[in-house]
């Protein structure tokens, strides 16, 4: 950028010094001396690209227009017309450096460095030679290289880098921690739960550096527009200059200043710059607020869904459940122990919560031929008994009616050796910002909001009337789940959204015209699905989504119609001989200037 300036500059002090003289020959050398010093480099650029065989770039119409007026005596324009053009450089480039700062501010999470330690002394290794088990060392201002569990020491971690989030958040032993994060005071010792080409910064920078590859239908229109718009101006350009002087015999100077004037408003560089730079603001902005989508296309499809399908838990509830009360036919402690067990092979909320409650260690050794049934529970044989552990459904399928449960908690029933054991009734709770969440999207115009779960039917309506939640659907297989989402695909829905967390998530994610994944502790299979991913876990965030992307999509067509409007405009003024070449810069670098200032409006939140 300092390197145009001082061209601009330079070329600025020879043109005023031309301007100012008298003397013919001298007059025209220090205009030529104007227009190479600040045109030499677009004239290199041009001559590359016709070596590339690339004829019709904003460079090649800009030195065949500058040329045409040099050679017709028209030397300000000739210069104004390079001059312009630079200074239209420099606005793109500002605006581009701005747009990436966003994007590459992500990128600097990358942690250099490992302090792992080896005994009583501690280790410089690269995250990528770190391994699952190994326990790494976090000092005050350090950023987690890697994703674990604290095992010693408290601190207050700064999250926003990866959440947007502004608040710091505590960690203590055995808090989860993601990698990315800063540790802002205290000394952390943390056990490696994920390599790092599986942790969650690592993944957050793939999805930042692939997002630019998945266009926007919008900006594929514009490529395609610019392969046949420019050829086609070009046409009309020669056509303009021919016509009245070979076949007319009308002023050659005249019409081929016309020609040329024509040429520098037809340049479409407005379009395929300021509409990309849109795509990328939005996609940076939004990822400062914690929200990643993993390509332009994704938000176009974000800006027209009319229809939220949720998953409850772990999306709506925080999936943090509670034992709340135990019904044992005999010993509540007994039974406990029991489902402790069977459950020690689980990561599902539910489970984490019984052997939360049992507070024992689990000998596995004990448990043999464990077998996880789908939409139904879990058996196994522990300690030679046979134990079901599920939902009323699987009570059904082994033979054990049992009664329905009328209150809004989860329960699990247990039976051993086909004969009923007892149930363990489990608490969730919903999230703070969920019913705002539900609220903010209906004022949004999303006209219809659904929630699919595997939840009793007890437990599924109770949510969804404390949310407002249009239609629930509840005891849903991961099946019934993909039958719910497709009817709802194939219904008169402009576009349908699911938003999901867990595992079985995975194939509505992907199946959804827009996925959404709670990414802060959402499984890698539902991030991996999903085409964006709320950082915070936060329902509030999906709101946001639509702003940016609605956002995003108004700014494009904004800068879209303004330039077609524009230059249309001026290439009718420019053909009755109303217009000049000065405003034919501005039809080119003057609207393009604007428009990619308009597409920065995007990072702003």
């Amino acid at each position: 950028m300092k390197k145009s300036i001082i061209k601009i500059v330079i070329s600025l002090i020879f043109g005023t010094a031309a301007i100012v003289t008298d003397i013919q020959w001298l007059k025209i050398a220090l205009f030529f001396m104007s227009y190479i010093s600040i045109g030499y480099e677009v004239i290199f650029e041009a001559i590359e690209n016709i070596k590339n065989k690339e004829f019709l770039g904003e460079e090649f119409l800009m030195v065949i227009a500058s040329i045409g007026a040099f050679t017709i005596g028209e030397y300000p324009e000739a210069i104004g017309v390079i001059l312009f053009f630079q200074v239209g450089e420099i606005f793109e480039e500002y605006a581009e450096d701005k747009s990436k700062k966003s994007i590459e501010s992500l990128m600097n999470l990358k942690p250099d460095i490992a302090n792992v330690k080896e005994g009583n002394n501690v280790i410089t290794k690269k995250p990528e030679e770190v391994k699952i088990g190994d326990i790494i060392v976090v000092k005050p201002g350090e950023r987690v290289p890697l994703d674990g569990t604290v095992i010693s020491g408290e601190a207050l971690i700064d999250t926003s880098a990866l959440t947007g989030e502004s608040v710091p958040r505590a960690v203590s032993a055995n808090s989860e921690i993601l990698s990315g994060v800063i540790n802002t005071n205290g000394v952390l010792e943390i056990k490696v739960t994920k390599e790092f080409k599986e942790s969650t910064l690592s993944k957050i920078l793939d999805l930042v550096e692939n997002a630019g590859e998945k266009k926007a239908h919008t900006e594929k229109f514009i490529t395609k527009f610019a392969k046949v718009y420019t050829p086609t101006v070009i046409i009309l350009a020669v056509l303009i200059f021919v016509i009245p002087t070979l076949i007319l015999k009308m002023d050659f100077n005249t019409w081929l200043y016309r020609a040329l004037a024509f040429l520098v408003t037809s340049c479409p560089c407005a379009l395929v710059v300021s509409v990309p730079l849109s795509f990328f603001g939005g996609i940076g902005g939004a990822s400062r607020k914690g929200i990643l989508v993993k390509g332009s296309n994704y938000l176009e499809l974000l800006a027209n869904i009319d229809t939220v399908v949720f998953d409850k838990t772990g999306t709506l509830t925080k999936g943090n459940f509670k034992v709340q009360n135990i019904n044992a036919i005999g010993s509540k402690d007994e039974l406990l122990e029991t489902a402790a067990y069977i459950e020690s092979f689980s990561n599902h909320p539910i489970a984490k919560s019984i052997l939360e409650s049992y507070g024992k260690e689990v000998d596995k050794q004990k448990i043999t031929e464990y077998e996880e049934i789908s939409g139904h529970g879990v058996t196994a044989l522990v300690d030679g008994k046979k134990v079901f552990l599920g939902n009323s459904k699987l009570m059904e399928k082994i033979g054990i009616k049992v009664q329905e449960e009328k209150n809004a908690a989860t329960v699990v029933y247990i039976a051993i050796d086909g004969e009923y054991a007892g149930k363990i009734e489990i608490a969730d709770e919903i999230k703070e910002d969920s019913k705002l969440a539900i609220n903010n999207l209906k004022k949004q115009g999303i006209k219809k909001v659904v929630m699919l779960t595997g939840d009793r039917k007890q437990v599924g309506e109770e949510v969804a009337k404390k949310l407002n939640i249009d239609n629930a659907f509840t005891e849903l297989l991961p099946t019934d789940k993909v039958e719910k989402l497709q009817e709802l695909l194939n219904g008169k829905n402009q576009g349908v959204a699911f938003v999901g967390d867990g595992l079985n998530d995975a194939p509505v994610l992907a199946m959804a015209d827009v996925g959404i994944a709670m990414g802060g502790y959402g499984t890698d299979a539902a991030i991996e699905a999903a085409d964006v991913v709320i950082m915070t876990d936060e329902p509030s965030k999906i709101c946001e989504a639509i702003k940016t992307a609605r956002k995003t999509i108004k700014i494009s067509k904004e800068n879209i119609t303004f330039a077609i409007g524009v230059k249309i405009l001026v290439l009718l003024l420019v053909f009755l001989g109303i217009a000049k070449m000065w405003e034919a810069v501005f039809a080119d670098v003057g609207v393009t200037v604007l428009a990619t200032l308009n597409a920065l409006r995007t990072l702003k939140k």
